[in-house]
Order: C-alpha cells, then sequence, then structure tokens
C-alpha cells in the first residue's frame, strides 16, 4: 500500500477524478490473516471492490495493481461485471501465470519497466499481443521493476490511456 509505484498509480487515478482506494492484502503490513498465494488475497480485491461499488454506486469500476498485486487484481477485475479497465503495472510475467487473461476482453493499460527483473518485457509484449478485446503496452525505458527515477513516465502513461478511454467513451 505504501510503495512508491502503487502511491503513484493511485495518485495519477486520483488526479483524474476518480474515487481510488489502496490496500494491504492479508498479512502485509499490519492487515490481519496471513499470505495465501493469491487466493484469499483474491477475496481481499473482491472486498475492495464490494466496497467501492457501495461507496460509489455510479461508478464504473477500475483495477490497477502493482507485481503480485497486478497478477491478482486483474484477475478479479477481469471476473468482475462491475469492473470496466483493467491496468497492470510492473506484471511479474517471469514466474505468474496470466492465462486468465485469455478469457478477458476489457481494456488493459500494462506499464512495464524495460528492465523488469520479475517481468521481461519481451515475454510480457508477446502475451499481450495474443489477449482479446483493446490492449496497450508502454514500455518504459531503462527502468526496473520499482520504476526507480521514472514513476513520472507511470503517470504520464496512466493518465493518457485514461484520457483516451474517457475520449473514446464520450464520442
Amino acid at each position: 500500500m505504501h510503495n512508491k509505484v502503487v502511491y503513484q498509480a493511485a495518485k495519477s487515478l486520483d488526479a483524474l477524478g476518480l474515487p481510488v482506494l489502496r490496500f494491504n492484502f492479508r498479512g502485509t503490513g499490519l492487515s490481519e490473516g496471513k499470505h495465501d498465494l493469491g487466493v484469499g488475497e483474491r477475496e481481499d480485491v473482491r472486498t475492495a471492490l464490494d466496497f467501492l461499488a457501495a461507496e460509489f454506486p455510479k461508478i464504473p469500476l477500475l483495477v490497477a495493481g502493482f507485481s503480485f498485486g497486478c497478477w491478482v487484481g486483474l484477475r478479479v477485475g477481469c471476473e468482475d461485471a462491475r469492473v470496466t479497465s483493467l491496468i497492470g503495472l510492473g506484471a511479474p510475467v517471469n514466474n505468474a501465470d496470466f492465462s486468465y487473461l485469455t478469457r478477458c476482453e476489457k481494456p488493459k493499460l500494462f506499464v512495464h519497466g524495460e528492465n523488469d527483473q520479475f517481468g521481461d518485457a519481451g515475454k510480457l509484449k508477446d502475451m499481450v499481443a495474443l489477449l482479446p478485446g483493446e490492449n496497450k503496452v508502454v514500455i518504459v525505458e531503462a527502468a526496473d521493476h520499482f520504476f526507480v527515477g521514472k514513476l513520472d513516465q507511470v503517470n504520464r502513461a496512466i493518465a493518457a490511456w485514461m484520457a483516451e478511454r474517457l475520449f473514446v467513451q464520450n464520442t
């Protein structure tokens, strides 16, 4: 929740006037429970979506996640009809199964570091090229998994993609 990438994504979406909720998965920080290899954490995402839907019932939901949160969050976002768009940051494609995305036609943005040690940029591009729906990949040059010194580019990628999405929806 306090990771700089997560904070930047939340800040970028908040600047666009979107309600934002950051949370820790079970067993992280001061949260209760223990790490559940993505199973229980999917329930954490569902609970967060239920909260947002109750607080903002007329606003379509978007799921954005970083690293493990990308893997877990996008899976739940694909399954939940209330979610209309997905943002994956630092997708750990080297060691996580993203095959569930092959059945997800929702628009997806992937922002990824060129030198991400947990997700080869070429592997991510190859994966996204096979996915249904509208998908965009932004590779941040010379960035690692945590986008050190490049968070402004994460912000620009999110803002530009959201602006494109809003324009498309309003025409």
